[in-house]
């Protein structure tokens, strides 16, 4: 691939070299293969953990001591737009058709917690009310847009409040700290910023915490090239190339700059009333102490290892039946596997909605597998999964040293793909990379737990805030 001085500037400028770039160029035409996946990870056969009221209490009271000797961090991907969410609103605009996520919002906007903003007429029609929302919340981050009112108006809360009041109930570490960090999209930063100014004093005056809140933004080096419909570089009118962001999981380079004992990952549209929060609270701090439980198991059996007092035959077995990986009896071979980050993975029943589920994968043991990364002629075991991932992770960072874990060593290069967009009314072929919970975590030691329904409450369309979910 010949490129031209102004192109190597550009490329550099991006934060990428001429060989990545050649790399990514040759992923397109190559393609990336299909997760070899062998079933779905059910709670039948073991790959799904179920957790009784007594285990729930058990690893609570484990995470609650826990977190009084160390730093826990609430990790928020928050950088999308409410574009997608008010699609609907803008088709509907566009078409003049009425379609029934529009009319439902219409008929009751009533029921949204930012309908006295909208400024509306008695006699506001249809028309005024989808133009009134998309004008005035179309090009805003979704974090920002108001998604609940309390007591009868007198609280709203955007998604990033009720995150931070979240973080109050599960996520408040040693000296009654709340760490959490929300990732943005460059232009958004300041309103973020303000909104976090506005609302965080508040809140730690509520609930008795110190809110730590930092943010950080998607690195241009993580971006990739686009390609024309031949896998030639896509130039735009002005002949320069065109880089893109390279989805969610270009963000595992941002949760490697964090330095913290847990981290819980969450996104920022998955958010719910308080009224319905005691099952996400519960949980996640269940979640939180298994996870910290078979971490210390971990330790202890690294450190017999060093020490060669380990019996590796009982390691073996434990690897095999609570980390679901298959592994040789032998030091070395224990050692490195145990010797990775760790992550307790919420998985929720299938209930039709749209999303990577949890699977076993030939040779690579448990993993979250987008459908995207199925081949065509595996849909039938896609089609068997039991349970689907809503995004509810705790990750276990450090390792038996005490060393924070380069994350970046565990990413699996090859679980990316590839999809088929426009710019500018022209088609182009745009490459995401390994996503943050499947591909940039596929050499993690991974555990699936089943959680209820009633903890993923994500707002995809603007009439998700209909639902009880998002009403008092």
């Amino acid at each position: 691939m010949i490129f031209s001085d102004d192109d190597i500037k550009q490329i550099t400028n991006h934060g990428l070299t001429v060989q990545e770039v050649e790399r990514q160029i040759t992923d397109f035409t190559r393609g990336f293969p299909f997760a070899d996946i062998v079933r779905p990870a059910t709670v039948v056969d073991g790959g799904i953990q179920e957790l009784n009221y007594e285990a729930r209490k058990e690893y609570i009271d484990i995470y609650q001591k826990y977190a009084k000797t160390h730093t826990v961090v609430k990790f928020v991907p928050a950088s999308g737009a409410a574009t997608r969410m008010l699609r609907d609103l803008f088709m509907f605009l566009e078409s003049g058709e009425l379609n029934d996520t529009a009319r439902r919002v219409c008929e009751h906007a009533r029921m949204l917690a930012f309908y006295d903003e909208l400024n509306l007429d008695e006699k506001a029609t249809n028309t005024d009310i989808a133009r009134a929302i998309v004008n005035k919340y179309g090009n805003m981050p979704k974090g920002l847009v108001p998604f609940h009112s309390y007591n009868n108006g007198a609280e709203i809360r955007t998604p990033i409040a009720e995150h931070m009041v979240e973080g109050a109930k599960y996520a408040v570490s040693k000296d009654g700290i709340v760490n959490m960090h929300f990732t943005v999209s460059p232009e958004h930063r300041g309103a973020f910023a303000d909104e976090i100014n506005k609302t965080a004093p508040k809140y730690a005056e509520r609930f008795g915490v110190k809110y730590n809140i930092t943010m950080s933004e998607q690195d241009s080096s993580t971006d990739t090239i686009a390609v024309n419909p031949d896998n030639t570089p896509f130039r735009t009118e002005e002949g320069a190339l065109l880089f893109r962001p390279a989805g969610h999981g270009a963000l595992i380079k941002n949760l490697n700059e964090i330095d913290t004992d847990i981290v819980f990952i969450k996104n920022i549209d998955n958010v719910c009333t308080d009224a319905v929060a005691p099952d996400t609270i519960e949980y996640k701090q269940a979640l939180a102490g298994l996870l910290i439980s078979v971490q210390t198991q971990i330790f202890e059996y690294l450190c017999e290892l060093d020490a060669g007092t380990g019996d590796v035959n009982k390691i073996a077995e434990f690897v095999k039946t609570v980390l679901c990986t298959d592994v040789a009896s032998n030091t070395n071979e224990l050692k490195r596997i145990l010797n990775r980050p760790l992550r307790v993975c919420g998985m929720v029943k299938n209930t039709g909605a749209p999303g990577g589920g949890p699977f076993w994968v030939k040779n690579a043991g448990l993993q979250v597998i987008e459908s995207s990364q199925i081949a065509p002629d595996a849909r039938d075991i896609m089609n068997t999964a039991t349970h689907f991932n809503p995004v509810d992770l705790v990750c276990g960072v450090r390792d038996y040293m005490g060393n924070k874990f380069n994350l970046m060593n565990y990413i699996d290069e090859k679980a990316g793909f590839i999809s088929d967009k426009s710019y500018a009314g022209r088609p182009i072929r745009a490459m995401e990379r390994p996503g943050l919970w499947n591909g940039a975590m596929a050499r993690w030691n991974t555990i699936f737990v089943a959680v209820p329904v009633t903890t993923f409450n994500p707002v995809k369309t603007v009439a998700d805030l209909l639902t009880m979910a998002h009403n008092n």
